[in-house]
């Protein structure tokens, strides 16, 4: 993989971890406030699809400044192994749980974009130990999937989705999407500010798609998204939890529509909702700066 001269500056020691016969990459950035260590929980930060801990690299460092920083790369992402295994959210969640108990042991807070947030949720339910608060960026509901799909859309979707369930034709797929100028495009409809659409992005997410065994991994991820049980109710957990939790969604979020932040946000009496304009699907990336003082402030507030 490439990295940038001051890689290690930007996400942390990079390291890997042996997680059930599957190689799993992770970074650790030291707190550089030593106090740290004992007087403010560490952080987790967990990608969204398609992405790796690289889509950190804005915010580890100034996190980093007051809080022990571990950012993962979920199981059959990034550079972590490309298994072929049943992917569900609570396999995610289990992954989490088991990192945590290997290298921290103490609670922690958790932070995810989209599909990572999912993991978060999922892993505060499960595991409540472990977690002392939650931040979300654009919080996907899998269960609500057919209502996030515009109506006039749905007979495509679900006929489109039909044509490509045969392994070979989702192979096909992949080989297509994995090349850097369709990247290129998909990130152009996650992001509002298009100047934040660098080459260096691009190659961060072009790059895990190459490993042996991405095609098979994709084609694994698809069909466990369609199965029943890949993850929990959004709406049926989140009024269970009994955190403090930060909800960040951007204003022109084009993946999750917007309007579902309100909505998560009335489940329950815990949640801080923050909307912000000229923001897409990736605020933490798009607009760190900005990401970054909320983050903090509210991690002031409650931790």
């Amino acid at each position: 993989m490439s990295q940038q001269p001051s890689g290690e500056k930007r996400i942390g020691r990079v390291r890997y971890w042996n997680w059930r016969g599957q190689t799993i990459r992770y970074t650790f950035f030291p707190a550089i406030d030593k106090e740290t260590k004992t007087g403010k929980p560490p952080l987790i930060l967990l990608h969204g699809f398609g992405a790796a801990v690289e889509h950190w690299r804005h915010n580890i460092p100034i996190l980093g400044q007051q809080y022990r920083v571990y950012a993962v790369d979920l199981l059959g992402f990034g550079r972590s192994q490309k298994a072929a295994t049943n992917y569900t959210i609570y396999l995610w969640a289990e992954q989490i749980y088991d990192f945590w108990q290997t290298f921290i042991g103490q609670p922690v807070i958790l932070v995810g974009n989209s599909i990572g947030s999912l993991v978060c949720v999922t892993t505060a339910f499960k595991y409540p130990e472990m977690v002392k608060g939650i931040t979300l960026l654009s919080l996907p509901d899998v269960s609500l999937r057919e209502e996030m799909i515009p109506k006039g859309l749905r007979a495509a979707v679900n006929t489109i989705e039909g044509l490509l369930t045969p392994p070979l034709l989702l192979k096909l797929l992949f080989d297509l999407i994995r090349r850097p100028f369709v990247i290129r495009s998909w990130v152009g409809i996650a992001y509002y500010d298009k100047l934040a659409i660098t080459d260096e992005l691009v190659e961060m997410i072009t790059l895990p798609p190459q490993d042996k065994g991405a095609a098979r991994a994709f084609c694994l991820l698809f069909e466990g998204l369609k199965k029943p049980g890949y993850s929990p109710q959004v709406k049926t957990v989140l009024p269970q939890l009994t955190i403090p939790i930060l909800l960040i969604w951007g204003r022109q979020d084009r993946m999750i529509p917007v309007t579902l932040a309100s909505q998560f946000s009335q489940l329950n009496p815990q949640i801080t909702l923050v909307e912000l304009e000229k923001a897409g699907h990736c605020p933490h990336d798009e607009c760190p700066e900005r990401f970054n003082s909320i983050f903090l402030d509210w991690l002031n507030k409650y931790h």
